[in-house]
């Protein structure tokens, strides 16, 4: 299951997705975390220190070599160097698993031993003193884009994804990259517009928008939420000591999180259970394609000097039956 956590910044859409993490490393679950957020925070809030957090390989410094390896011995895609972010998989391809050992993760993914289980964190990169100026944040978050594209997970298999701040990830195709996506909103007018702007966007691709409310304190709140927010409300997140101790640097075990917390853990565990069971793997595939052709005529035909039309492997949808192939 591919799940993203996005909301405005200071809603702490990386505290919630760090505690799902959590969770679903604690029920056994295999999981990668990607922090994709230019503030680049998911690993302290998993147990990183600073140091730690900053000696994470950068995905965006070794995209050279993703590309390689993705490419594999697909005919429509001459050289690593004609791949772009949104560039779909084919038939000879190299797909990505979940729970597999390749040369990506063990060029840029780190193992995270938490108080219960254990998960893989890949981390964009923040921006150095070189981009400043000169580049923006999504030529990093590209990278997350083409992993997407060519992951296949299965049941009870999770890649989470805490996301860029607000209304960023429309800048690419990437917000249609999961099954589920969890807007973290505050019950307040901001934390509500992000959620307003966000839907907005999505509301012609098919995204399968929840929104957890966070910070929420007594009947005022929820009642804001729900009545501001209505059937997209799935649940909300109370005032936690958990959580202000894990803020102050302490590692209070997972157990001893709130009932009432946990509780929305293994209500979005639930939703996004339902999401994958309805998954549309042709959808899916044609949406990468459709921003794949999208970004071709903007700028990608121009960067590489041929037509990216001519990736598009017409006929191929990446689904279930590539986990059958694999031995799942």
């Amino acid at each position: 299951m591919k799940i993203a956590f996005v909301g405005k910044g200071g809603s702490g859409k990386t505290t919630l997705s760090a505690l799902f993490i959590r969770h679903l490393a604690a029920a056994g679950c295999p999981v990668i975390a990607v922090d994709a957020d230019i503030n680049q925070h998911l690993g302290p809030a998993l147990g990183l220190t600073d140091d730690q957090a900053a000696a994470l390989p950068s995905l965006g410094a070794h995209l050279p070599e993703i590309k390689e390896y993705l490419r594999g011995s697909n005919p429509l895609i001459g050289s690593a160097e004609q791949m772009i972010k949104t560039t779909p998989p084919g038939r000879g391809s190299r797909l990505l698993r979940i729970v597999e050992e390749n040369p990506v993760y063990a060029a840029c993914a780190r193992p995270i031993a938490l108080d219960e289980g254990s998960v893989r964190l890949l981390a964009t990169g923040a921006f150095t003193e070189q981009d400043l100026g000169v580049a923006c944040y999504h030529s990093k978050v590209g990278a997350v884009e083409l992993l997407l594209n060519h992951l296949i997970d299965g049941q009870d298999e999770y890649l989470v994804t805490d996301m860029t701040a607000g209304s960023d990830s429309f800048a690419s195709g990437l917000f249609t990259r999961f099954d589920l996506t969890f807007l973290v909103a505050e019950p307040t007018r901001k934390g509500v517009s992000v959620y307003r702007q966000y839907k907005e966007y999505a509301r012609d691709f098919g995204v399968n928008l929840k929104v957890v409310g966070n910070k929420v304190n007594g009947a005022d709140d929820l009642a804001f939420l729900r009545r501001e927010v209505g059937e997209d409300l799935l649940t909300c997140f109370g005032q936690s000591d958990w959580v202000r101790r894990l803020e102050q640097g302490a590692e209070p075990e997972l157990r001893t999180l709130e009932p009432a917390n946990r509780a929305v853990l293994a209500r979005l565990r639930e939703q996004a259970e339902l999401a994958f069971a309805a998954r549309e793997p042709e959808r899916w595939t044609g949406q990468a394609v459709h921003f794949h052709l999208r970004n071709a005529e903007s700028w990608g035909n121009a960067k590489t000097g041929i037509d990216l039309a001519t990736q598009v492997d017409e006929g191929f949808v990446l689904g279930a039956g590539h986990l059958d192939a694999a031995g799942v």
